[in-house]
């Protein structure tokens, strides 16, 4: 289709920026006059300011005549009157006309910018004036053959019309948000609120299929660089080339839609990012929508932002352009980035989604930058090969979730007591990470303290989830159907809506749907209007083009909502019928026994949620069980049938919970079932661990595997940073370590020195050390008897890109010529991070020296200590590592190879090393290796060579004798010397 098949004619397009070939164009096409854009001008100072229009208008008046005709007057009189008016319009326009060529002639000068600078004009008439002259002398220009000069005043004056619109459009779209829903309840000006999010850089864009609570759990954790949202193109330190995608990946509600908005009007009201000329935010949703029809790119563009079609742009490759394109995870549309044709024409029309791949690719539009957002589970819909950068939107740190109710809550004493509140409950705190659910506990907590004016507060999950649904009836109560506060929470009508919404919620949870359809609705007995009153609860998403609503898409405003209804019509459906929906079929021991059927119902629960191996129903089952609790339900009584009856019963679901976590499950099951312990206010566990912790009686004892989970989320709920996690002083057996590698993964530092961790256990600590959310960057594994394959494995680990190690300590550990290998290709790995690695103390001699000197001389090594302390080394290690200083590309600093017997003969070797100009070693231990008064003459002889780097050197232990000592006493003198630390004796440092 023609895009620009109804630009109005008498501006002809140029060839690089506008719709057609104006070679093509008749002369007769030519003459015809064209109308205005709509903005942009080319103000004059030595122009009047006369407000003229080019347009049809009712008369203006000039100099203050009027051109009213009086009553009476002859017709003579009036044509006298007329020419003298029209005598002065024409001095008064000829003096415009002059000045604005004089402007538009300095506009068309060579060393004129390339675009017209944005100026402000105090009246709309005097602007519009401007812009319509400048279209009229590109009409008389092209009429003159003068097309060069058409194209260049086109070019720098039109496209800054086109941008001050779409700015205004933009300002206009995103300055107000409406928290929690879209197009529903009362916007808040964006600004005011926004709270800045904590972004990271680095990451990889494959699939994380965890549940994204287990990811936001994972995620508070870390503390990483972070970036802010208008340097989300800026390349960093290190990175020479330019980034044109970017892919942000962040769980629902974490506020990826609030951070492009944010970016969106900050360029449009001219805070940030002025070296953009346009951007184009796009939701997918709205794509979606259009997955039937053919665009070409242009077109799309029009489609969406009339502004650029209205101002007759149609090319944007000379501009620095960036596209939105918002909710990946959403998108309906078929990328196969492998078989769709290659389209390199912006004006050519074809199916949205080939557009996409190829603008993706880079084939269309390369010079455009592309920002793309999604929920982590759909990151791998675009190769990797086509992202520039990845970061992850991490929601709210601590400070910023304080920052958020402060804003929200002006009251400085009710903010504190919501901020400190929220911080007693390790559930609610870390949900609070999520925007979206500051906003649903700020609305719950607002609510009851103004109804009850204090009081307990809601401390669980599933309590404020239930408050949360009684505020929604309650609103629509009042709001919609006039009643008052006093009124019971739940009428036959919004009893009913709960019990479709949650028939809904489960279904569509079970089929592993986020997003759904009118029919959807329907099915499941739903009135769309009615479901729209309870906008905090469900959000109706209407799809806006030209006016007319076209399609109608609904989801909940969080996957947490989902799952809570879910499991609310899970326990309903129970409680009133006896059926468990998960089971599908009704339970036959309810008429017998009731809390038989009941015990059951949660059992086979807990069970099948245990099963999911990525956590699926995690929350799910911390709702249903909270759901049991008969404090929770006292809320819900009315929406329960005459038959059902309140759970009274909580002992055998905790007493089976605890049995559950005495089993071999993983780390992050055994934690998800602590949750569903606070869920049922059962702290017994972490209340007896954290005694054993106080009395420090923790290390004597030996831990059952339900007090090690424990131990564990006690842990990982400090409010400190894990940023030393010191095994020994918990336990020291390998069944304690491995229920507590979370707090490994989630640490800077592990000390795991002497914790008899056996193969296995090797290779389930290594696969935490190489995921992508692990906060590791030093592990001491010393005095473990690591067999070569767990080094084998070890090695693997930290070659992973995904792996941050630094520092690796292996000290007394035995290491075969075939694990020196291993470790030899980990320092020459690309993407390993290792800077320093401890090999003491082991049997490591000359031959494992010689295969580590292979890593040591990459080009990719990066390690830059290294410790070789008692590992029976000779001269011949020495000429070794010869080599390695003298590689250019060696970033070796430190080197201890004390307690060896290199005597004089491999000292001498080494400092000729330290004499070679690419040797930067500063620091070299040689404590207690046999060396005597020739050895010290070497050493002297080589610090004070110009090019040695060398800043502390450990002689102590050896044999120096007094000559020795006197010559390199005398040396620390000597200005050319760089040595600042000389160790001779045990004790004695000179």
């Amino acid at each position: 289709m023609d895009q620009c098949e109804d630009r109005e004619e008498g501006v002809p397009p140029s060839k690089s920026t506008l719709c057609g070939e104006h070679e093509s164009q008749t002369k007769a096409q030519r003459n015809q006059p064209g109308p205005p854009p709509s903005s942009v001008s080319l103000r004059s100072d030595e122009s009047k300011d006369w407000p003229i229009k080019f347009k049809s208008q009712p008369a203006v008046r000039v100099d203050q005549q009027s051109s009213e005709v009086p009553s009476g007057q002859s017709a003579q009189q009036h044509q006298t009157q007329l020419d003298s008016i029209f005598m002065l319009l024409e001095d008064n326009i000829i003096t415009f006309v002059k000045n604005e060529l004089k402007k538009i002639q300095k506009v068309l000068s060579p060393d004129y910018p390339e675009c017209l600078e944005s100026q402000r004009e105090d009246d709309e008439q005097r602007r519009s004036s401007r812009e319509a002259f400048v279209t009229i002398t590109v009409n008389f220009l092209r009429r003159l053959k003068q097309e060069e000069l058409a194209d260049s005043l086109y070019c720098k004056h039109f496209p800054k019309v086109c941008q001050r619109n779409l700015k205004s459009a933009l300002k206009k779209k995103f300055q107000c948000v409406f928290e929690g829903i879209a197009k529903a309840g009362n916007p808040t000006l964006l600004n005011h609120i926004y709270t800045e999010l904590y972004i990271t850089e680095g990451g990889t864009a494959e699939v994380n299929d965890e549940h994204e609570v287990r990811q936001i759990e994972t995620a508070s954790r870390k503390r990483e660089t972070t970036i802010r949202q208008e340097d989300i193109f800026k390349a960093s330190p290190g990175r020479d080339e330019p980034i044109r995608t970017v892919l942000t990946k962040g769980v629902a509600g974490i506020g990826k839609t609030v951070l492009t908005q944010k970016y969106s009007l900050d360029w449009a009201e001219d805070k940030a990012n002025q070296d953009i000329q346009f951007i184009f935010p796009f939701t997918f949703r709205e794509l979606n929508v259009l997955k039937e029809e053919k665009f070409s790119l242009v077109g799309l563009v029009h489609h969406f932002f009339t502004e650029t079609k209205e101002a007759g742009t149609c090319s944007f490759e000379d501009f620095q352009v960036v596209f939105i394109f918002d909710g990946l995870d959403e998108c309906r549309l078929l990328l196969d980035f492998h078989n769709t044709t290659i389209l390199t024409d912006p004006r050519k029309s074809t199916s949205v989604d080939v557009l996409l791949i190829n603008l993706i690719r880079g084939k269309l539009f390369p010079s455009a930058s592309l920002w793309i957002t999604t929920r982590p589970a759909a990151a791998n819909q675009i190769p990797p090969d086509y992202v520039g950068m990845v970061t992850e939107v991490r929601g709210f740190t601590n400070p910023q979730k304080d920052e958020y109710f402060r804003k929200r809550f002006r009251d400085e004493e009710q903010a504190s007591r919501i901020i400190s509140h929220i911080k007693t409950s390790r559930s609610l705190h870390i949900m609070c990470h999520i925007p979206v659910f500051c906003w649903i506990t700020a609305t719950v907590l607002e609510d009851v303290l103004e109804t009850r004016g204090g009081g307990q507060l809601p401390k669980t999950l599933t309590e404020m989830y239930i408050h949360f649904l009684v505020v929604q009836a309650k609103v629509k109560k009042v709001k919609y159907d006039g009643g008052a506060e006093t009124d019971p929470h739940w009428s036959p009508d919004s009893k009913k809506m709960m019990e479709s919404l949650g028939k809904l919620a489960f279904e569509q949870l079970q089929k592993g749907n986020l997003i759904f359809y009118e029919s959807d609705l329907t099915e499941c007995g739903i009135d769309i209007r009615a479901a729209s009153v309870y906008s905090g609860v469900f959000t109706q998403i209407f799809k806006e083009e030209s006016g007319l609503y076209q399609d109608k898409v609904f989801c909940f405003i969080h996957l947490s909502v989902q799952e809570f209804l879910a499991a609310l019509h899970v326990h309903l459906t129970f409680i009133n019928s006896g059926l468990n929906l998960l089971e599908e079929q009704k339970n036959s021991q309810k008429s017998e026994t009731g809390e038989s059927a009941e015990k059951h119902f949660y059992q086979s629960t807990v069970d099948k949620a245990l099963q999911s191996p990525n956590g699926h129903l995690d929350l799910f089952l911390r709702f249903l069980l909270g759901l049991s609790l008969q404090t929770n339900q006292t809320l819900l009584v009315a929406l329960m049938s005459q038959t059902g009856s309140i759970s009274r019963i909580t002992l055998p679901k905790v007493q089976y919970i605890k049995e559950k976590l005495s089993e071999n499950l993983s780390a992050e099951k055994s934690i998800n079932l602590l949750h569903c312990l606070n869920e049922l206010n059962d702290r017994s566990l972490v209340e007896e661990i954290q005694q054993h912790r106080t009395s420090g009686s923790l290390s004597t004892g030996k831990l059952t595997p339900a007090q090690c989970s424990a131990l564990t989320f006690i842990l990982l709920s400090s409010e400190e940073d894990l940023d030393k996690f010191d095994f020994k002083k918990y336990s020291t057996s390998e069944e304690a370590l491995l229920r507590m590698l979370p707090v490994v993964k989630a640490s800077n530092k592990a000390l795991l020195s002497s914790c008899n961790i056996s193969e296995e256990g090797s290779e389930n600590l290594l696969s935490v050390v190489s995921s992508q959310s692990c906060n590791l960057r030093e592990l001491d594994l010393s005095i473990n008897s690591l067999k070569a394959s767990a080094v084998k494995l070890l090695s693997a680990a930290v070659e992973s890109p995904h792996a941050k190690l630094n520092i690796l300590r292996l000290n007394i550990c035995e290491l075969s010529e075939e694990n020196c290998e291993a470790l030899s290709s980990v320092l020459s790995s690309q993407s390993s991070s290792l800077t320093e690695l401890d090999l003491s103390i082991r049997k490591l001699q000359d031959s494992g020296v010689k295969l580590l000197s292979a890593g040591l001389q990459s080009l990719n090594c990066k390690l830059n200590t290294l410790r070789l302390s008692g590992c029976n080394l000779s001269e011949r290690s020495c000429e070794t590592l010869l080599s390695v200083f003298s590689c250019q590309s060696s970033s070796l600093r430190e080197l201890d190879l004390s307690n060896s017997d290199l005597q004089d003969s491999g000292v001498k070797l080494l400092s000729a090393g330290l004499k070679i100009s690419q040797c930067a070693v500063e620091t070299l231990s040689l404590s207690g290796c046999l060396i005597t008064e020739e050895g010290c003459t070497s050493l002297a002889s080589a610090l004070s060579s110009n090019p040695s780097h060398l800043r502390e050197l450990d002689l102590s232990y050896n044999h120096p004798g007094d000559s020795g000592i006197k010559l390199l006493s005398a040396g620390l003198k000597d200005p050319g010397w760089r040595l600042d630390t000389l160790r001779l004796l045990c004790s004695c440092r000179v």
